[in-house]
């Protein structure tokens, strides 16, 4: 088994921060109620939420990503519904590369002594909040792969139409990690009402939530374009919440 040794690194670096890792499993309805055809539901009706601080165009970028665990062509992974960041530059690229649903958010995430406190801020709505401290140190996992789905899709400019310039195709995030460090936390997840991201209402926790913090090695990555998906089964997953893909109508909140 491998020894855990804590890392170091100069005061001020930002490339080694710890991860936020919380999940919890809701109801496997809201999941399936999420995903488009083509797309279905993992074996577990699990949530993971990801919160980071990690270099992006070589400058800080903080954000919250929300993942529900989901199959594509018999592959296990997870489908990406949402990536709340705080730097512009990142958001609009990653979107037309990749179709990487990231959109303008504010997250503060920070340590201090043993204490965890991290909070995800979108139009006005505090949708997430966390506090809680560290109980000890985890154990190293074995390395791991993953895998994450995105959808990448332009329709058509006449409005008169349902045709797509890009019809909707799936992207894969293939990962490989090595872990550096495991801390275990004990705390609190409180998730708001929010018209915006609505994690609190589609994606309630029906078990009690699990965080830890997670240093990675990052040891793969790889992003392909995978097949497409079928073009009208997907148009009503295609209006969707500013630039995630909680469904929405005309980039607005969600649908009542």
């Amino acid at each position: 088994m491998t020894t855990p040794v804590s890392p170091v690194t100069v005061p001020g670096e930002i490339l080694n921060w710890p991860m936020l890792k919380i999940s919890y499993l809701t109801d496997p309805a809201n999941i399936a109620a999420l995903l488009p055809p083509g797309i279905s539901p993992g074996k577990s009706p699990k949530v993971t939420i990801t919160i980071y601080n990690f270099p992006v165009l070589n400058e800080p970028e903080y954000g919250c990503v929300v993942n529900v665990d989901a199959i594509y062509n018999g592959i296990e992974g997870e489908y990406t519904l949402g990536i709340g960041i705080d730097q512009e530059a990142a958001i609009f690229g990653s979107h037309e590369r990749w179709g990487q649903p990231k959109f303008y958010a504010e997250t503060k995430y920070f340590r201090l002594m043993d204490t965890i406190s991290a909070s995800v801020t979108h139009r006005g709505y505090t949708f997430l909040e966390y506090h809680g401290k560290v109980s000890g140190v985890g154990e190293i996992p074995p390395e791991f792969e993953t895998n994450e789905w995105w959808i990448k899709c332009l329709r058509g400019v006449d409005m008169t139409k349902t045709d797509y310039d890009f019809p909707p195709h799936v992207v894969r995030v293939y990962s490989k990690y090595g872990t550096a460090f495991v801390e275990k936390l004990e705390g609190n997840l409180r998730l708001n009402d929010s018209p915006w991201d609505p994690v609190a209402s589609r994606l309630p926790p029906r078990s009690e939530p699990q965080a830890h913090l997670w240093t990675p090695v990052f040891l793969d990555r790889q992003i392909t374009l995978e097949g497409a998906l079928d073009e009208e089964g997907f148009h009503p997953f295609a209006d969707t919440i500013g630039g995630s893909r909680w469904p929405g109508e005309n980039g607005g909140p969600i649908r009542s």
